[in-house]
């Protein structure tokens, strides 16, 4: 048999590529209740990412193969987890230049109208209504992080070719929160890094990850600021802020009121990391379950455009959360609590500046 042409060799590639799922979803399949550790189930959201993901990691399409990440536990009352992922420092694209909070597009930089086809795993749809079998127009792509930080590490995008800048979005925070109660996984969290606090990418994305453990934000005790409007000061943690609670309703109001939030931050020349999860109540848990809402937590920080170079890790969403990827096996092994909650900190206001700004934030929100 003769040997195909170089075009049909290069349409046999095309069609082999894997294309992205369209994923319509209704406010009813919304997970309420049930949700607990260690997260057994899995939900029809959590099957398609993951098998796509896991499809994926099979082809080759990312830039390293992720093995289970050794992994522990720091002594001392914050709970700090370490994962040690030397090929995330070694292989991950370097972080693009930033200057300002405000920077503009850059379309000579790398964004995501770059992604090749076979890293789009889904398009999140939601259907405007109970009562339409029709999905809205717009959608939300779910690709792979060719650097992967955990299992079914993703980004949220919304569509790249309108070229938005890093600045967060109510309707792209509305679909990270969804996405949390799409997933029956109580180790699913979703979260936003701004420009000047360790966005590596000047294009608008939320991550999306799992990671099979709770962490102390999840479950611990707040001070009630607003009730009215769920939020309140979580300062029980390994960096205080300011923590929006909901049921699972009021999406919409809750999206806005974070993306007026943050807005106001950047006016102050404040830069913020946002982190999405399954959480208690703001009067906390007990014990260590996931809880039957949504924490969303609000860190304010002075920005900073350059990595801190010798530093064990860099200061994004996850270590303010109580995760701690690092680079170093040396670091992994001697890391002590103390010395993490200070680099952890360091960023972020001082607790007199944070009370000042939650009050004018509340002003904000009320008006």
């Amino acid at each position: 048999m003769a040997a195909g042409t170089s075009e049909d060799q290069e349409q046999l590639g095309l069609q082999d590529t894997p294309q992205p799922k369209d994923f319509e979803y209704r406010e009813d399949e919304f997970i309420l209740e049930g949700v607990s550790w260690p997260g057994a189930a899995l939900s029809r959201f959590d099957r398609e990412l993951l098998g796509a993901w896991q499809e994926r990691m099979e082809r080759g399409l990312f830039r390293y193969r992720l093995a289970e990440l050794p992994t522990r536990v720091l002594p001392g009352t914050m709970r700090l987890l370490a994962q040690l992922n030397v090929q995330r420092s070694t292989e991950r694209r370097r972080p693009q230049p930033v200057h300002s909070l405000t920077q503009p597009f850059d379309p000579q930089q790398f964004n995501f109208t770059q992604i090749r086809p076979g890293e789009e795993l889904l398009r999140l749809r939601r259907r405007t209504s109970a009562e339409s079998d029709r999905a809205s127009a717009d959608h939300v792509l779910v690709v792979i992080n060719v650097s992967p930080l955990e299992r079914g590490h993703v980004l949220l995008l919304p569509e790249p070719t309108l070229c938005l800048p890093q600045v967060l979005t109510p309707e792209l925070l509305r679909v990270g929160l969804e996405a949390v109660l799409l997933s029956a996984q109580p180790g699913f969290r979703v979260g936003f890094n701004s420009l000047g606090a360790s966005a590596s990418v000047n294009h608008l994305h939320m991550h999306g990850f799992y990671l099979a453990h709770p962490l102390l934000v999840e479950a611990a005790p707040a001070e009630p600021l607003c009730p009215a409007r769920g939020l309140s000061l979580l300062r029980e943690a390994p960096a205080p802020a300011l923590l929006f609670y909901t049921e699972g309703g009021g999406l919409e109001t809750l999206a806005r009121d974070v993306c007026r939030a943050a807005a106001h931050l950047l006016a102050l020349g404040l830069a913020y990391n946002v982190f999405v999860t399954r959480g208690a109540p703001p009067e906390g848990s007990a014990g260590p379950g996931p809880g039957a809402g949504l924490r969303l937590l609000l860190w304010a920080r002075r920005p900073r455009f350059e990595a801190e170079h010798g530093a064990a890790f860099n200061v994004a969403l996850c270590e303010l959360a109580g995760l701690l990827p690092l680079s170093a096996a040396a670091a992994f092994e001697g890391l002590r609590e103390a010395e993490a909650l200070r680099a952890i900190r360091r960023p972020l206001l001082p607790e007199p500046d944070l009370r000042r700004l939650a009050a004018e934030l509340l002003r904000l929100l009320e008006d």
